[in-house]
């Protein structure tokens, strides 16, 4: 199954700065056993959503880093708002939930999450640690996410 990591950095998509989360949530997917597609772009509205709609063509999944806070270019939740066909507003609460048991900065994120077709869009954090906690959170759901998303019918588990 493929999924792919979309990067949102003016600094990484100039090569000013390594994509240290990228490369995280790479690792950790491809651990997961997905193959995995990565795209890189500036924090413009335009260029995120162009890349969602273009990414999820062909991936199941797609984790996006950078641009969910408060500064003035952070404008991934508005690109994928512009691409999402039904939000999944339970995801992203359940990151910010998480998040703020290690840092009270988790209160200004503002990802999002939902679908395009039969693919599944989050929104993570720019950093490294919280794309490793985000998708601590996320992994454990992810399966039966996508398997709801393929219109069969699924057994629902219990924890």
């Amino acid at each position: 199954m493929t999924a792919a990591v979309l990067t949102v950095s003016d600094r990484v998509s100039r090569g000013e700065a390594d994509d240290g989360s990228g490369d995280l949530l790479e690792e950790l997917l491809r651990g997961d056993g997905y193959d995995v597609e990565r795209r890189v772009v500036a924090d413009e509205r335009k260029e995120i959503a162009d890349a969602l709609r273009e990414l999820a063509a062909g991936a199941r999944l797609i984790l996006t880093t950078g641009g969910t806070g408060l500064a003035p270019r952070d404008v991934t939740p508005e690109a994928t708002r512009d691409v999402l066909e039904r939000e999944a507003p339970g995801i992203a609460q359940a990151l910010r939930a998480d998040s703020l048991h290690h840092t009270p900065y988790a209160q200004l994120s503002r990802g999002t999450a939902g679908v395009v077709g039969a693919t599944l869009i989050v929104n993570l954090p720019g950093s490294p640690g919280g794309c490793r906690d985000g998708y601590a959170v996320l992994q454990p759901a992810l399966e039966h996410a996508l398997d709801l998303l393929t219109g069969d019918p699924t057994p629902h588990k219990q924890t």
